[in-house]
């Protein structure tokens, strides 16, 4: 199993946070630390990370000995991650959808790394690519999902050829439940304060507690079914 603590903006623009946050991903069981490059990232924006930003952020994960990861939003973002040396990359469903282009060259240009897709705006059941390198993540780009929104959530989710689970739901049964049902990552979004309302990200995301019971769980579940149960 691999859990992926969400941190993208919810630094709320405090770059020193970052650190804190990746501090307590670590201690709660993380496997990856997640950031966006390329998204609200303009002049006075929250989420202004540059090469500088980006190693800095790769220096803490390291000190945790935990993984960095980051979604590409758009050329910019990709120009940076060029600059620097990761084994994953991460694609959000928007950058599928506004920016299939994009998409396509980072695909082809690194067939030697391991690229998570987020589907949550795919259209279609065909999956865009066929690429041994690529592991698509269920996902529903509602923020917050609620159980409502939950009415295709895969049964089998290798059987439909998931092999994750990007979550946006309030709370961590759903990622339970995508666990219970074959799911091998799960990506929550992580918080230090599920009140903040600096971005709509908070109220869906997982605090230490809650992510550190999401790991513990899934682990002993992901077990039971390794030996058949």
């Amino acid at each position: 199993m691999i859990f992926i603590s969400e941190i993208g903006m919810n630094y709320n623009g405090n770059f020193g946070l970052i650190y804190e946050l990746i501090r307590q991903s670590k201690y709660a069981g993380a496997n990856i630390c997640k950031f966006q490059l390329g998204w609200r990232d303009k002049p006075n924006e929250i989420n202004q990370l540059d090469l500088e930003k980006v190693n800095q952020i790769i220096s803490w994960c390291d000190y945790f000995e935990v993984e960095p990861m980051f979604s590409l939003i758009n050329k910019n973002s990709y120009d940076i991650f060029k600059k620097i040396s990761l084994k994953k990359i991460k694609i959000a469903s928007r950058s599928l959808k506004y920016d299939f282009d994009l998409v396509k060259t980072i695909v082809k240009e690194n067939a030697d790394k391991e690229i998570y897709i987020s589907l949550g705006m795919w259209e279609t059941d065909k999956l865009p690519f066929d690429n041994d390198h690529i592991k698509y993540l269920y996902c529903v780009s509602k923020y917050p999902t609620f159980p409502e929104d939950l009415k295709n959530f895969p049964k089998k989710f290798l059987e439909n050829q998931f092999y994750g689970y990007s979550d946006h739901t309030i709370g961590i049964d759903t990622c339970l439940l995508a666990i219970a049902r074959g799911a091998k990552v799960i990506e929550k979004h992580f918080t230090l304060d599920k009140s903040d309302t600096t971005i709509r990200d908070h109220a869906l995301s997982a605090s230490p507690e809650e992510f550190r019971q999401l790991v513990n769980i899934g682990k002993e579940i992901y077990k039971k079914i390794l030996l058949g149960v």
